[in-house]
């Protein structure tokens, strides 16, 4: 069955201003799949490619312009690989680890290795050989591609430890000496050959895949341990796929979208959100070139849609705070209140008087920050972690959509998400997705039941009769439900500090709260079975450069963090966050870390969490220290 998708477009006229251009309702040549009954992913994306033919799907920036692939090359490349992939004797339910960069490649491979009737295992571009040969050695992945030398250069020696694969693809060329224990091949020959018995291959394949069929491992991040592989079938994507149709085409509209990919693919959001549900939805995929270009990729690529995690847009929040405070006191006027309205709006309070502040933001300040977001979105989607209320009213105030979704890679990955129908509330994440059952524990877990749930942790039967009981998968995060039938979180199960009194306190509340300060970068709280709480902080690095230049200091970081002065003024700032704290939450004593919690020194995953653990067992001795008289 489908239905027929008359979708909403943008009206070009509407760019540049304030709020959402008007939507003009336009009939489209597609149609709106029937979702419950997809067999599966490929065949999501070869009837897509069918109906959309040579219209631009896959875009990439190379050579300086941005260039697009078709859905009809996309989906010969597909048909082709997965032919060479059988024909290098890859089996049914072989895993093909996948290295590379945001790019068409690896949307391509996604597909071709699950239309070869294989399982993707992706791998974040940041592990280190001991994170890939730990992939390689718990997933037994017989191939592998991997997208440059540079991304070859850390998998190379795993693959000859591990010794399971026995194919290496490389997208671009890659030098080897010899070949060892693997045969390379080169993506340019794999992708070429017979289109039609190539398409005619994959779709007796397909017809034998149902939902129930294994469709990747995605290997957690973790924020302590080893990453788990979580096994996740067909059905779990195409109903996360389904609910988030359900949201978006019904609240929104749907016409011919654009979706920015900037998180890694290899992460469970990203791949669901970023890849299948554009395909379920027709939609165009623009690949950001990295975080140092991410800001001219939104303003020249003009997505509708983009999925970022909190942490980016905090970062984002903070820039944007520093531009307008340094155009003046009008500028800085209207953005104090902007922020004033939607601090109203989201106690539900309207006032007579708001109509002619919003009309003076829709035509001076409103349509300077969305033009930095291209011009044309319609919400940005926020996941992955818990999103601070401050800051997503501050997108809301500037006249940006916030949808806060929550989920994790176990659920395929996303549980439930904000939308206007529901009721946006940003101090919850929003209304179970269609077809997602939720309910609280005794003890205020999150219990979650319905297709979306994974087929279990790979080659780990422990853990997976531990974390699915009975089909309810037990996120490990605390909350409840508020009167609107919205889930509220609290905090995640094991990181609940509880004090030496029994007091239960949110971690990442606090450390919310600290980080939203212009002095502080990035913060972990601790207080665990200890009498009071206290916190390890990182000085944001611009504010420390205006501290050092206005006391006539030099910049030097670790030199200014022995400086009294500068320490009171961090202080300062973290008592400005206590006031509005409970006694029990106040943050009683601070030390300063020695660098950045990063990816590269394993304190942040790659979704930028911080990794307690390593955090912990780096700064331990410091923690502890602030507990002593």
């Amino acid at each position: 069955m489908s239905l027929p998708l008359g979708g909403a477009r943008l009206n070009p006229g509407g760019e540049g201003t304030g709020k959402p251009a008007p939507l003009r309702m336009e009939a489209l040549p597609l149609q709106l799949t029937d979702f419950a009954s997809a067999p599966n992913l490929v065949r999501l994306f070869l009837d897509r490619a069918d109906e959309l033919g040579d219209q631009p799907f896959l875009v990439a920036r190379t050579g300086g312009t941005w260039q697009p692939l078709s859905w009809r090359d996309a989906a010969r490349q597909v048909c082709l690989l997965a032919k060479s992939l059988r024909a290098l004797g890859l089996e049914p339910g072989d895993r093909v680890m996948l290295v590379s960069e945001n790019r068409p490649e690896w949307a391509i491979a996604d597909l071709a290795v699950m239309a070869a009737g294989c399982i993707t295992t992706p791998a974040y571009t940041t592990n280190t050989d001991r994170d890939h040969q730990h992939i390689l050695e718990n997933s037994g992945a017989r191939a592998v591609i991997v997208s440059s030398a540079r991304l070859a250069e850390p998998l190379l020696p795993a693959m000859v430890r591990a010794g399971s694969a026995e194919h290496l693809i490389s997208i671009e060329p890659i030098r080897t000496a010899q070949q060892g224990s693997f045969a390379c091949h080169a993506w340019s020959d794999l992708i070429a050959g017979d289109e039609a018995a190539a398409r005619a291959a994959v779709e007796e394949r397909i017809a034998l895949i149902g939902r129930r069929d294994p469709a990747c491992i995605i290997y957690t991040s973790g924020t302590g341990g080893s990453p788990r592989g979580v096994l996740l079938h067909h059905g779990a994507i195409l109903s996360n796929v389904e609910g988030a149709v359900a949201v978006l085409a019904g609240d929104l509209g749907w016409g011919r979208e654009r979706f920015l990919s900037f998180l890694p693919l290899s992460h469970a959001l990203e791949h669901t959100a970023g890849l299948h549900l554009p395909i379920g939805l027709g939609a165009e995929i623009w690949f950001a070139e990295g975080l140092d270009k991410l800001a001219s990729n939104i303003e020249e690529a003009k997505p509708t849609f983009m999925v970022v995690v909190p942490r980016l847009f905090e970062l984002l929040r903070t820039r944007i705070v520093k531009q307008v405070e340094r155009q003046g006191r009008l500028a800085n006027f209207l953005l104090d209140q902007s922020l004033a309205l939607a601090e109203r709006r989201a106690a539900g309070v309207r006032r007579l008087s708001d109509w002619p502040v919003e009309r003076l933001l829709d035509v001076t300040l409103r349509p300077k920050v969305r033009q930095r977001f291209g011009g044309r979105i319609k919400a940005l989607v926020s996941g992955g972690a818990p999103l601070n209320p401050e800051v997503g009213a501050f997108f809301e105030s500037m006249g940006l959509l916030m949808l806060q979704g929550y989920g994790q890679t176990e659920s395929a990955p996303v549980i439930s998400v904000n939308h206007p129908s529901a009721g946006i509330r940003l101090d919850t994440v929003g209304p179970p997705l269609k077809g997602v059952e939720v309910r609280i524990a005794e003890d205020g877990e999150i219990l979650v039941r319905g297709e979306l749930v994974m087929l279990g942790y790979w080659r780990n039967a422990e853990e997976t009769e531990k974390t699915v009981v009975d089909g309810w998968l037990h996120t490990g995060d605390i909350g409840h439900f508020d009167e609107g039938g919205r889930i509220v979180i609290t905090d995640r199960k094991k990181d609940i500090i509880v004090n030496d009194k029994g007091d239960n306190i949110a971690p990442q509340k606090l450390e919310g709260m600290l980080t939203l300060r212009p002095e502080i970068a990035q913060a972990m709280v601790s207080g665990d079975k200890r009498p009071f709480i206290a916190a390890l902080l990182v000085p944001d690095a611009e504010w420390a450069f205006e501290w050092a230049k206005a006391n006539g200091e030099a910049f030097d970081l670790p030199a200014l963090q022995k400086l009294p002065a500068f320490r009171s003024a961090v202080r300062a700032a973290v008592d400005r966050v206590n006031a509005d704290l409970s006694i029990t939450e106040k943050i009683r004593r601070f030390a300063f870390a020695d660098e950045p919690f990063a990816i590269d020194n394993a304190e942040l995953t790659p979704s930028l969490k911080i990794r307690r653990h390593a955090i912990r067992q780096r700064y331990g001795a410091r923690i502890d220290a602030l507990y002593k008289d």
